[in-house]
């Protein structure tokens, strides 16, 4: 008779096969969205429906992207990609949204994956310097991240990536709509409410009642309420919400990443492991009382 032991270990074999293809196993949490340069909301759906099987639309997002914030005449983004080749790489820019790479050439195995989602602002001197985007696909133990800033230009491109940290991306986006001086201000883009509470703030720091650290920190929080910062309470609550929803796919038996299923196939492989130990020291335990029983 075959003990459950051995049982165990068959299916456990079986599972371990399975799991030694992690290299293909992705999961699904947010559908991307990726509209290919020119876009004008819907005119090119003929273009789209033609590219929507190519496998980089099959890019999942980790978290979803903030809503807009920022200059106002930005909003002329929403809902477009700038696409450009540097290096065999191809990099789509989707403002608002999220930056995806894409390797070029004839490799086996070519990297698709997600720099960042649109998420916050990085803001200097009353200036919009850079779209922080965050969350992007893993890259070890951290997650890959884009900082996106702007140069003016006569006409809307990519003009350069580099990866001045590992896994941390800065991508250089040229358009006219920085051209203006004093386009990418951040006064003028809040509401009367927050620029009164700035005034304010100015009134108290020119009267020496605030320290540079006390001003910074009411102005974050200005910010915040703005939208143009994502605070603390809002950051955690998107990590904890994209955990559960790793830890429920999961639990189905998708894999977010090639990490993660990686962490479940050693695991595996203990159990395996430990029952194959015990299958042995069964067998040993049946030899001896069938010797004695002769």
């Amino acid at each position: 008779m075959i003990s459950l032991s051995k049982i165990a270990i068959q299916v456990l074999l079986f599972i371990l096969y399975t799991f030694s293809f992690c290299g293909t196993i992705t999961g699904e949490l947010v559908e991307m969205k990726i509209v290919d340069e020119p876009s004008s909301f819907g005119l090119n759906s003929m273009y789209n429906s033609q590219n929507r099987n190519q496998p980089e639309d099959n890019l999942k997002l980790r978290v979803q992207p903030a809503n807009f914030s920022g200059p106002a005449h930005l909003r002329r983004l929403i809902g477009r990609c700038f696409i450009s080749i540097i290096a065999d790489y191809k990099y789509k820019f989707c403002p608002f949204s999220n930056v995806t790479q894409h390797e070029q050439g004839l490799h086996w195995n070519p990297y698709q994956g997600v720099l960042g989602v649109w998420q916050e602002w990085e803001i200097i001197n009353n200036t919009y310097v850079a779209m922080v985007m965050r969350d992007g696909d893993h890259c070890g133990s951290i997650f890959r991240s884009v900082k996106v800033s702007f140069m003016c230009g006569n006409h809307s491109q990519i003009v350069n990536v580099s990866e001045p940290h590992t896994c941390s991306y800065h991508l250089v986006f040229m358009t006219p709509l920085v051209c203006h001086n004093e386009s990418m201000l951040v006064y003028p883009s809040l509401s009367p409410k927050l620029q009164k509470e700035w005034d304010q703030l100015e009134s108290d720091m020119g009267r020496g009642e605030l320290t540079p650290k006390g001003y910074n920190k009411r102005l974050s929080k200005i910010f915040e309420e703005a939208g143009v910062y994502m605070s603390k309470e809002g950051r955690e609550d998107l990590l904890k919400k994209t955990k559960k929803a790793e830890q429920n796919k999961l639990a189905e038996g998708e894999f977010i990443t090639l990490e993660s299923c990686k962490t479940e196939y050693k695991k595996l492989q203990k159990r395996f492991q430990a029952l194959v130990s015990q299958a042995g020291t069964e067998g040993g335990t049946s030899d001896t009382e069938d010797h004695d029983g002769l």
